[in-house]
Formats: C-alpha cells, sequence, structure tokens
C-alpha cells in the first residue's frame, strides 16, 4: 500500500531522516515506533506530503506523493499530533469545511460525516463548540476528519498524546475498530500503546530504520538470551571470584549490596541454563544464594537496546528546531505560491 524508498530529510547539516526504505501493506496496523526526535514525525509529514523530502521518495499505491499529489493524497487520512481543529466551529460545522476541502460531493456530505461520527463516537456533541470539548473529544473530532473520503490508509500521530488513562483505553479500541477497514499507521513513544494495538511495529532511531517485526517475534528475537538476577550471602570479591569461575558466563555486573550482600547480574550463553550450575558453584563456595531469578528480554528491552544514544546535546537539539522553522517557512511560502 505504501512504499518508502531511500528517504531523506535534512535540516541544515542535520539528517532527522536518513535513507529510510519500508513497506506498509494492506488492511493492517503498524506501530512507528522511536524517542522523542528519532524522526517519526518527519517521516510522516513526508509520507502525507506535508513536507518534501531532501531525497527519495515515497508511492502511495503506486501513485508518487511528490509526483501525484493529488492521487496519492486522496488514499490518505491524517491526524498530526496537534490535530488542525478550528476550535470556533462545531464538529459538524468542521466536517462540512473539510469535507469541501476534500472534495467530497454534497450530495455525500451528510452521509459520510453521519458515519465518521457515529464511528469515533462524537454525534452526542457535534453541535458543540470545539473549543469547549475535552482532550479526548477533541482528538475523535480529529480521526473524524481523517476519515472523510473513505481513504485506504489512516495516519495517526502521537494520538493518544496528553489523554487520560480512560481517553486512552476509548482511543485504543477506536483505533482498533478501524483497523478493521482501514490500513492504519500509528506513531508514537508509548511502548504500551505500539503493543497493545498494533499488527507490526517499526522502531526508528537517529533517522534510521533499526527493526521491523510483529511485538512477538522483536521480543522473541532478544529473549534468546535470558539475564540471571542473583543475591548473594557474601562480598564483592568473593562473588565475582566464583563467577569468573564458570565458562558459560558470557557478561556480568556486580555490585554490593546492603550488609554482608552482593547483588549481581549475569548473561549466560545463548540457550544455555546454567542455573544449576551457578547453583552448585556457589554451595561448594560456601556462599548461600538468597535469590537467583530469570529475566527475560520485554518489548521496553528490545526499544533500550535499540535506541540507545538517541538523544541529542541540547545546543545541538535547538540549532535543529531552529532550522526546522526555518524550512517550514519556506515550504509553506511554496505552497502560497503554487495556490
Amino acid at each position: 500500500m505504501i512504499e518508502v524508498r531511500n528517504l531523506t530529510k535534512k535540516y541544515g547539516t542535520h539528517a532527522a531522516v536518513s535513507n529510510l526504505s519500508f513497506t506498509i501493506e494492506k488492511g493492517k496496523i503498524y506501530g512507528f515506533l522511536g524517542p522523542n526526535g528519532a524522526g517519526k514525525s518527519t517521516t510522516m509529514n513526508i509520507i502525507t506530503g506535508c513536507l518534501g523530502a531532501t531525497e527519495g521518495e515515497v508511492l502511495i499505491d503506486g501513485h508518487s506523493i511528490s509526483d501525484e499529489p493529488l492521487q496519492a493524497k486522496r488514499l490518505i487520512g491524517y491526524l498530526p499530533e496537534q490535530p488542525p481543529l478550528y476550535t470556533d466551529m462545531t464538529p459538524n460545522e468542521y466536517l462540512h469545511f473539510v469535507a469541501s476541502a476534500k472534495g467530497i460531493t454534497h450530495a455525500e456530505q451528510a452521509m459520510q460525516i453521519n458515519q465518521v461520527m457515529e464511528k469515533t463516537a462524537i454525534v452526542s456533541v457535534q453541535d458543540r463548540m470545539i473549543k469547549n470539548l475535552s482532550k479526548g473529544y477533541k482528538q475523535r473530532v480529529g480521526i473524524a476528519q481523517a476519515l472523510l473520503g473513505n481513504p485506504e490508509v489512516i495516519i495517526l500521530d502521537e494520538p493518544t498524546v496528553g489523554l487520560d488513562p480512560a481517553q486512552i483505553i476509548e482511543i485504543r479500541d477506536l483505533i482498533r475498530e478501524l483497523g478493521k477497514d482501514h490500513t492504519i499507521i500509528l506513531s508514537s513513544h508509548i511502548l504500551s500503546e505500539v503493543q497493545a494495538v498494533c499488527d507490526s511495529i517499526m522502531i526508528i532511531s537517529n533517522g534510521h530504520l533499526v527493526a521491523s517485526d510483529t511485538p512477538e517475534n522483536l521480543t522473541r528475537l532478544f529473549a534468546g538470551t535470558i539475564t540471571l538476577h542473583l543475591e548473594v550471602k557474601g562480598g564483592k570479591e568473593e562473588t565475582e571470584e566464583v563467577l569468573n569461575g564458570i565458562e558459560q558466563i558470557e557478561d556480568q555486573k556486580i555490585k554490593t549490596g546492603d550488609g554482608d550482600t552482593t547483588l549481581a547480574e549475569i548473561k549466560p550463553a545463548e540457550n544455555v541454563d546454567i542455573r544449576e550450575t551457578v547453583f552448585s558453584a556457589f554451595a561448594n563456595a560456601r556462599l548461600p544464594l538468597l535469590e537467583m531469578r530469570t529475566v527475560r528480554a520485554s518489548l521496553e528491552d528490545v526499544f533500550l537496546e535499540l535506541t540507545q544514544g538517541d538523544v541529542l546535546p541540547d545546543d545541538q537539539a535547538e540549532q535543529i528546531e531552529a532550522n526546522k522553522e526555518t524550512d517550514d517557512a519556506e515550504s509553506t511560502g511554496r505552497e502560497a505560491d503554487e495556490t
């Protein structure tokens, strides 16, 4: 449904997105996961045609977003992180305005607007001013405008940011329901969110795609080697000496615990169960094991493993933001000239 080829976007000397390539299949919910500043929103803005790429191309069902923008954009419904709402309108007025902007005929507008209001459960607030609605209802209105025109693809950028727990659950349920009829791309930095609703996850770090698979496969990939957490009744040096004598340990971290106990984390060789060996080694050394527990990799561990070092220095981040503002202003100027 979507093909992204060698996508690059630079702000000054910084590449917010660098040589990014991936494909989106029809009928699935995709999670676009990464830390703040990793390039998620930039990528989404390029896919939707709101921002030009420095290099590369995006195809929406075979239509280039840069060469055939009208054909490509008809296939996309987009909810930016900040919903593009006119707060002095009611949801009903606003959706009629958006429907007209999308070229939906007057004969079809009433039917489509009623459908999207029912899907997003905003019928009861359709005649209230948007500025008086809760954050959750504003998000629903934003999703409703994205659904107008019945686009094949719905792209949602951080759709639950700023919502309370009850509203988050409601929006997640709505996304699952929409996934039955649309291809969904969901951007987030919240691990539990993408794990709860997505069929496939793409993890982006420093503008690069570092992983793409189902949540289960990503977790399984990093769960081949378990970690053993130990609490030993003994000193740090004694504990380290025992562990150094166990050949199947690939890595270990030791720190002094409370009083005369020592805490340790050890990573055994892949697919090797060394619990009995560890127990025997400490028993022979007359160092009682107060605790030994197995910890397997979670999606959080996968995320941290793949995105470590994805935080930019403050001065570099400030310069990037300044370059972005300049670039966005130039893009707005070009669009105004084209209009």
